[in-house]
This record gives C-alpha cells, sequence and structure tokens, in this order.
C-alpha cells in the first residue's frame, strides 16, 4: 500500500513547487481517527520552503490526486501532517488480489537476481544443542524465508567450528571416558565436558575398538568420533523444526595451507600488516584496533600459537565476498556482540563493501517450568536440551515461542504457557483462527455449495462496508509491507505480532458479522474476505516455519 501513495505525493510535491531532496514518509497512525495513513512531508521540507507547515500542507493537498474512489478524504492535522483515509470501495477490491495471488500474495522481487547467505546455528559440535541454539536457529530460518519472499536466492548456510581449542577438549574428555571403559580409574578435570553422552560415545568407541586404543595418546579418532556422533545429532534435532542447510562450511579449511602453502587465516595477516594493523608482542599477535580510537588492541594469535576467534572469522567472511553473495546475514549468540565490530573493521580495512553485511544479535533463553528457571550448562552436562523442550511442547509452539519476543530481548521460554490450549498461548490463538476459518468453509460447503476454488464472484467483496469488514481487509493489505519492514529490521517478531492482530481483528468480524446466515450475496462476500484471511495465515505461517492445521 505506501508503494500506492508515493509516486502520488512526489507528484503533488512537483505540482505545488515544492523541490527536496529528504525521503517522504508514509505511515500508518496507531489511531484511526488520524487516517489509514500520514505524511509529515510538509513539516519536513516547511523550513527549507520558508513556509508555515500547515498552510504548505494545505497548498500540496489540492495537488494530490489519486484514482476515482480509492482515497475518500485527506486532512491536515497537528503540526502538518497530511492524513488519508482510503474508502471501503478500495479496501475491498484490493482484497481481492489476495485471492488471485494465493501463495504468493506478498512476495516480491526487491532481491530478484540477488544471491544472499544466512549463516546460523553454528554450535561447536561439542554437545547436543541447547534451548538457547534454538533460539538462533529459528530466528535465521525466518529470515532465510523473508529472503526468499523477496525474491532473493538464499544459501543457509552452518559454520561448522571443527578446529581451535575446544574440539581438543572434547577429543580428550572422549579419550578419558574411555580409559575409564578400559578398567582405568580417571580423575576427570572439571574442565572437561562431563555430559552422560561423552560416557555414551566412549562406550560406543570401546564396542568397536575395545581396549586396542588404550595406550594411544592421539586424539584425532575420538576427536572425529565424537564430532561425526554429535553433529548427526544435532542435524537431527534441526530438522524437528524443519530447519535443514544448504551448505556446511568447515572451520579447519581456513588453517589449511594452499597450493602455494599459505593458509586463508595466514593471508588476512599478511594483508591487515601491509596496512600496518599488525603487530606482535607479549608473544601474540595483534590487530591494532587502538588505531581505530579503541582502547585496546586484539589478539588474532594467542601467545599458544592458537588464533582467537577473530582471526579466522575475518577469513570465513572474505570467503563470502569471494563466493559472490550480494547480501551476507550473520545470526550469532550475545557472546558475540563484542567480536564481530572488529570483523567489520578488519574487513573494512582490507577494502571490503561491509554494507552487504547484516548482523543479528539474538540474547539469551531462560527457561521456566512452573515458576523455576532452569540453568543451562553443556560443559557441565546439565543443559537445557533443544530436544527435550520439542518433546515438551511440540515444534510449533517451540519455533513461535523463540520469535515472539524482539532479537535484542532476553527470552523467558514458559514451557507451561506453551502447552496450554487457549487463547492465553499465541500459538493456540493463532492456529485456532486458521481451523475456525477452515471449518467455517467446510459447513459452507456442505449448506450453500460455496467453493472458493471455482467461485468466481469475488467483485462481490465491494458489498462490504462495515467497520469490523473493513478494518480486517485493510489489515490483510498490510502483508506485503510487513514482510518488507520484518526483512529490513532482521525482526520476525513483527510478523508474529501483525499475525497476531490479524487473528483479532478476524475472531471480531466473526462475532460481529453473521456470516452463514446472510443474504447470498453478503455471505459469498465474507466467505471470500474469511478465504483472503486464511491465505495470508498461512502465507506468514510458512514465513515462521509453523503449521496451518485446519481443525483443532
Amino acid at each position: 500500500m505506501l508503494d500506492f501513495f508515493l509516486p502520488v505525493i512526489q507528484n503533488a510535491l512537483h505540482s505545488a513547487g515544492v523541490t527536496t531532496e529528504k525521503p517522504i514518509r508514509i505511515e500508518q497512525p496507531s489511531d484511526k481517527k488520524f487516517g489509514d495513513f500520514s505524511t509529515n512531508i510538509a513539516m519536513l521540507v516547511a523550513k527549507e520552503c520558508r513556509r508555515n507547515p500547515r498552510e504548505l500542507a494545505q497548498e500540496i493537498i489540492p495537488h494530490l490526486v489519486f484514482p476515482p474512489d480509492t482515497v475518500a478524504k485527506i486532512e491536515v492535522a497537528g503540526g502538518g501532517f497530511i492524513n488519508f483515509y482510503l474508502s471501503p470501495l478500495f479496501i475491498m477490491r484490493s482484497v481481492e488480489q489476495v485471492l488471485l495471488d494465493g501463495d504468493h500474495y506478498g512476495k516480491g522481487g526487491a532481491g530478484k537476481g540477488k544471491k544472499a547467505v544466512v549463516e546460523y546455528v553454528s554450535a561447536n559440535p561439542t554437545g547436543p544443542l541447547t534451548i538457547g541454539r534454538g533460539r538462533g536457529g529459528v530466528l535465521g530460518d525466518c529470515i532465510a524465508n523473508l529472503l526468499e519472499a523477496q525474491g532473493y536466492e538464499v544459501t543457509r548456510e552452518y559454520y561448522f567450528n571443527d578446529a581451535g581449542r575446544q574440539m581438543q577438549i572434547l577429543g580428550e574428555s572422549v579419550r578419558l571416558r574411555y580409559l575409564e571403559c578400559c578398567g582405568q580409574n580417571i580423575e576427570f578435570p572439571a574442565t572437561h565436558y562431563q555430559g552422560e553422552y561423552i560416557r555414551e560415545i566412549a562406550e560406543q568407541m570401546y564396542a568397536e575398538h575395545l581396549a586396542t586404543l588404550e595406550e594411544s595418546s592421539e586424539l584425532d579418532s575420538f576427536k572425529k568420533s565424537a564430532e561425526n556422533i554429535i553433529f548427526s545429532s544435532i542435524r537431527q534435532t534441526l530438522e524437528r523444526l524443519d530447519i535443514r542447510h544448504d551448505s556446511f562450511f568447515n572451520e579447519h579449511t581456513l588453517y589449511t595451507p594452499d597450493n602455494k602453502g599459505v593458509s586463508a587465516n595466514q593471508r588476512v595477516i599478511d594483508a591487515l600488516s601491509s596496512k600496518e594493523f599488525i603487530a606482535a608482542y607479549d608473544g601474540a599477535v595483534w590487530f591494532l584496533t587502538t588505531r581505530l580510537g579503541q582502547e585496546k588492541d586484539k589478539v588474532l594469535i594467542k601467545s599458544s600459537g592458537e588464533p582467537s576467534y577473530r582471526l579466522p572469522d575475518i577469513a570465513y567472511h572474505i570467503t563470502k565476498f569471494e563466493r559472490g553473495f550480494d547480501l551476507m546475514v550473520n545470526v550469532f549468540g550475545a557472546d558475540h556482540i563484542d567480536e564481530y565490530p572488529d570483523v567489520i573493521e578488519a574487513l573494512k580495512i582490507l577494502g571490503y563493501d561491509t554494507e552487504r553485511i547484516k548482523i543479528a544479535i539474538n540474547q539469551f533463553v531462560t527457561t521456566t517450568v512452573d515458576g523455576q528457571t532452569l540453568k543451562m550448562s553443556t560443559r557441565k552436562g546439565n543443559a537445557d536440551l533443544l530436544d527435550d523442550l520439542i518433546d515438551d511442547v511440540g515444534p510449533d509452539a517451540t519455533r513461535l515461542f523463540f520469535i515472539m519476543r524482539g532479537k535484542d530481548s532476553h527470552l523467558n521460554f514458559d514451557v507451561e504457557l506453551a502447552k496450554k490450549q487457549s487463547k492465553e498461548n499465541p500459538v493456540f490463538y493463532l492456529q485456532y483462527a486458521h481451523a475456525r476459518i477452515c471449518s467455517l468453509l467446510r459447513i459452507a460447503l456442505e449448506e450453500t455449495g460455496f467453493d472458493p476454488s471455482s467461485c468466481t464472484e469475488t467483485r462481490l467483496l465491494t458489498l462490504l462496508n462495515s467497520p469490523a469488514e473493513v478494518q480486517l481487509g485493510f489489515a490483510l493489505l498490510d502483508y506485503p509491507d510487513m514482510i518488507k519492514t520484518s526483512l529490513r529490521l532482521l525482526e520476525p517478531q513483527k510478523m508474529v505480532e501483525y499475525l497476531h492482530s490479524l487473528a483479532e481483528l478476524f475472531h471480531r468480524f466473526y462475532q460481529e458479522c453473521p456470516i452463514l446466515k446472510a443474504k447470498s450475496d453478503i455471505c459469498k462476500a465474507r466467505l471470500f474476505l474469511s478465504v483472503a484471511t486464511r491465505q495470508v495465515l498461512r502465507n506468514g505461517f510458512r514465513i515462521l516455519g509453523v503449521s496451518a492445521p485446519e481443525s483443532m
């Protein structure tokens, strides 16, 4: 709908003799008494035009020429806002497009011909997935869905952390448990992975090899077995939430020398050094971020010789540029909040267009059961596991609860609420609206023979003009813009809020406007409005990755 107003306002400004480079903002007032849409353009340009904002707005209005029967009223309010009131006829005519487009309604072409990569989950294969990782997984999957809805060719990528000290600790943990299986009395370090899954991996290795590895101090076989078993478990957990990846990028490839004997990590060091942003002191190699105004330099290679997280992350992002992605979205946990700005700065120094990189940080998750908060620790083996949550509340509730709060907010996952079969549960509330429409249409088919797939009388929608009907129709027209807004903000929560509001409007319409008992044409018109609502709910559910049940 915003695209409908923009050219008209631009033409009006030109006709009124107003020239400005300032962007035209069109918003929906929170209070309907101020119109369906509003612009503050007269207030923005009044100073450069040396005019009173209200007077300028009054002069612009006569030049606002809309097609007939579209805008019912235009008025000036406040300090110079121009408010637009759409005609019910135009709203209901526009709803026909929902029915015509069907599953494609809301999709756009902003990303046509462009490639995007979304990196998400990327959990170290050191243990089963926790609930905290699950939130980032669902967030990334929804962002990928939003990108696809805007026409991008999307690659869903998992950055596989198969290098570094944590993988060594994993191998050592399994080896020590294996030695216990061989009958040795082992004092297990508190710094190692304590979970029962470590013991199970060790027992599996013992069953395969017996005690043949007892005298070996080599860790690779223990690490590789653990890595394979754990990552297989991670993929199975993600598939339960319908989260799948197209690409798995192995971190160790960044450490591997090419045919010239130089690794990707070393190329980063050499390139930054050529820009005079590398120094060696205190036994380590440093990124000279003090040159960028920061208080301290950042370690790229520790005194132990092991790279810090920043170095392979810089090298990894360079591969994304080399692979030709127009847009790169990284979904990180809050533990990356201090690291990623340094990665971006390094890429800027090396001449890469960092405007193509978008970062979505999701905050921590706590889980509440009967008012008690559960604490998580993968290392100690008492993690709040994602599999357990899915078992308890189901995949739909798991997905929706993860994104029904803004990504920048800490999330308290109320397990008991997620299991409720009542309108208090947002998952139930949304899915019930869809199921209610399906039930209505089944009854309509039996009692009146109405079949939306074969009925072509969508023009009957223009008979509807009551407040409940018009407000529901107007909300349906917001869906395409809601996709754009959710993507711009990398915030699927906006889609959840929108669908919840749409469900509320449908329930109100259902209560206030008799459908099956109405006269024939009105009955059909209201059924078409219901079909359009079902379509938008279904399309939105597809973005969020939740099911659209036809009965509950």
